[in-house]
């Protein structure tokens, strides 16, 4: 009997121990599965704010940093610490690469300062993870705390929401507030999540198979895989560097796991710019391939040395417990002793980047710098406009407006062609001419299809009030230039009808025209000057002309019904005539719409009705000095 009890107090005893064991475990399953939900929080709302960041950054800048490196010079040193501050403003390599591979495409960049850029690039990248690494800061001192990002986030993130509904007298103002309050907002929510994440991650540092699962990474191609993978699903070097220091607060990762997964982090970045260059142009992928070239190189020197080193000699360091700081030190010594080793041999990269993509025969690739936006005026740089709509520029809206504006104005320049040589026909008819005007008019009708379709993918951008406004003026615009180039076409086909007909104007009436013709040709040319500078005040100077051309064309048509009378003039010419003088007004009252279209660039609430009524009224002087002004120029003899 006593064995019996002994053996049932026992059993007791042991089934209380297991249920108690039980309970335990499943309420430290619960707390993992728990700490791993808000460790997916963190995350979601890390990489939220990063892009919020960015993309504030991106529109304060307006296109200017990307207009910045467009205008490089061949000076090596200048190119890569301009790389480097890009990158460093709008917090992406990634964003930064893919920009110099449009460049490249665009024939706005030669490949060899590509890859000075690039080079910059992934130096200016690290100054993320220092942002991030003052996450780690820890002490009593109250001036030491308030630098913790942690601490004055929330100030920002409330002064961020306040600027989110305050309203600027212009949309240049309220676009920059806008943008501002982005950047605060996006950098508050970026340290929240990251401050979130590394709060979840500390309990795991109690669960072996977490802890487990980041040790196998001390095996360094292990570690540089996963540091690749992670970085190309994230199409973000800085994001995945922020988590490697978020993980850091387990204790679990050491230096020995942290060094490759940061090395293979620097491969994964090319991936952006790999997918980029796909489908793109030859220089284009060698762009891709000359970052992807860079990483790999310098990766293998780095891990070459780094390991031959750390066997003849071994690196205490690599055993201790990895901090956010250790590892935005790691990663900017790696890419600074990249990019200052590999600089002198960066001929040598862009000659293995073109040895992967060859010649092939036919190829007609810009593989020198065209200029400026307005340098691109002109029938030579046809192509390179088109060039310049590319797909890639769409991830900076801004600058993509920029390139848009500039393709709009060699658009327009197409269309002061088309109307000079079809004049040119009516007064002196030329096989070489007429084909010169065909050309023309087909290159505007192919620049004017592909801009359109550019403005439509660009309208479904997130961009900034301004921005939006100038790509309405764009629509606009290019529209009326193409109806510009339509009257062009119908004066060249009178011009044909005259020609072989044999038919010929009074010298009164050749006078009256060459009169007419000039003041057409100017407000053509004051147009399409106002339009592509920019110019509000040669805008104004439109509209005045445009009420001396209306005056032309009456008076025209008076005198040739005079001469019609008197027998001067047949009637076949008669209508010929008409149909002139209607193109004539035709193109400057497009010229006036598109003026007037421009000013309203500097009037948020402006009606072009009401004010073309209020220019034209009786009281006002300046706008009739300026009629009286032109009509003295262009009166009919």
């Amino acid at each position: 009997m006593i064995r019996r009890r002994r053996k049932i107090c026992s059993c007791r005893e042991f089934k209380g121990i297991s249920t108690f064991d039980g309970e335990a475990a499943e309420e430290r399953a619960c707390m993992d599965f728990f700490d791993f939900l808000t460790m997916i929080g963190g995350l979601a709302l890390f990489l939220y704010g990063m892009h919020l960041l960015g993309d504030g950054l991106a529109k304060a800048a307006g296109g200017r940093f990307e207009q910045i490196l467009e205008r490089l010079t061949d000076n090596p040193v200048k190119a890569v610490l301009m790389g480097a501050g890009v990158t460093a403003v709008i917090q992406s390599s990634s964003a930064a690469t893919v920009m110099v591979v449009g460049f490249v495409n665009s024939g706005i960049m030669k490949l060899q300062q590509a890859a000075w850029v690039i080079m910059g690039a992934n130096v200016g990248t690290t100054i993320t993870s220092w942002i991030l690494g003052a996450q780690g800061i820890d002490s009593s001192s109250f001036l030491v705390r308030l630098c913790k990002p942690a601490s004055f986030s929330p100030i920002l993130a409330i002064v961020g929401v306040a600027l989110m509904g305050a309203k600027g007298r212009t949309a240049l103002q309220r676009d920059r507030l806008r943008s501002i309050a982005a950047v605060m907002v996006g950098f508050a929510i970026l340290m929240f999540g990251m401050d979130t994440m590394s709060g979840a991650v500390k309990p795991l540092a109690e669960v072996p198979e977490f802890t487990g699962m980041l040790t196998r990474f001390t095996n360094p191609v292990l570690g540089l895989l996963a540091g690749t993978v992670l970085t190309a699903i994230l199409q973000s070097s800085s994001a995945s560097v922020g988590i490697l220091q978020a993980l850091c607060a387990t204790g679990a990762v050491g230096y020995r796991a942290a060094i490759p997964i940061i090395l293979g982090q620097n491969i994964g970045t090319c991936v952006t710019a790999m997918l980029s260059g796909m489908g793109a142009g030859r220089n284009a992928k060698r762009a891709a391939l000359v970052h992807l070239y860079f990483n790999l190189i310098g990766t293998a020197l780095f891990m070459t040395f780094f390991y031959v080193g750390n066997a003849l000699l071994p690196f205490a360091f690599l055993e201790e417990p990895a901090t956010a700081f250790g590892i935005a030190a790691v990663h900017s010594i790696f890419n600074l002793v990249a990019a200052f080793c590999l600089l002198p041999f960066s001929g040598g990269i862009v000659k293995l980047a073109c040895l992967s993509v060859r010649e092939e025969e036919g190829d007609a690739e810009p593989t020198k710098d065209i200029g400026e936006p307005d340098a691109l005026a002109g029938r030579g740089h046809f192509s390179n406009a088109l060039r310049f709509l590319d797909v890639r520029f769409l991830e900076v809206p801004s600058y993509a407006v920029e390139r848009s504006r500039a393709a709009a104005g060699v658009l327009a320049e197409f269309a002061e062609e088309s109307v000079n040589l079809a004049m040119e026909l009516l007064s002196r008819y030329t096989g070489e001419t007429a084909e010169k005007a065909a050309e023309s008019a087909r290159r505007l009708e192919t620049l004017k299809e592909e801009l359109g379709s550019y403005l439509v993918k660009l309208s479904t951008k997130d961009m900034p009030e301004r921005d939006s406004h100038t790509l309405s003026v764009l629509f606009q615009c290019i529209g009326d230039f193409e109806r510009i180039s339509d009257h062009a076409r119908n004066l060249k086909q009178t011009a044909e009808e005259i020609e072989k007909k044999g038919l010929q104007f009074s010298e009164k009436a050749k006078e009256e025209l060459g009169v007419f013709s000039g003041a057409v040709r100017d407000i053509l040319h004051l147009t399409v000057q106002s339009f592509q500078e920019g110019n509000l005040q040669l805008a104004g100077q439109v509209e005045p002309l445009e009420e001396v051309i209306d005056g032309l064309n009456l008076d025209i048509r008076r005198r040739h019904v005079k001469r019609l009378r008197k027998g001067k003039c047949t009637i076949e010419l008669g209508f010929l005539l008409s149909d002139i003088a209607a193109d004539f007004e035709s193109v400057s009252d497009h010229c006036s719409n598109i003026a007037v279209c421009l000013l309203q660039t500097g009037d948020d609430e402006f009606d072009s009705r009401a004010y073309l009524d209020r220019l034209k009224q009786e009281e006002n002087i300046e706008f009739r000095g300026k009629v009286l002004a032109y009509g003295e120029r262009y009166r009919l003899p």
